[in-house]
């Protein structure tokens, strides 16, 4: 081989690598994207979450004060 088909050989491969790593990078960012979106999904369930959580301790505490006053009634 000489110099120049060396050359043009790792040329080629250069160029192919930056490609490769072109997609990659792609591919990284697609994910990327994807992965922010699951956790805002997350943190929007998860708020949901502790609202109902909220929501059923206050339904509990109002049921706790009727089952008392009855109680006290009979």
């Amino acid at each position: 081989m000489t110099s120049e088909s060396d050359t043009a050989l790792i040329a080629g491969q250069l160029a192919e690598l930056t490609n490769e790593v072109a997609e990659l990078t792609k591919q990284l960012n697609r994910l990327l994207e994807r992965a922010k979106d699951a956790e805002a999904r997350a943190d929007v369930q998860q708020e949901r979450i502790d609202l109902a959580a909220r929501e059923l301790g206050e339904v509990s505490a109002r049921l706790q004060a009727a089952a008392n006053a009855l109680r006290e009634s009979i």
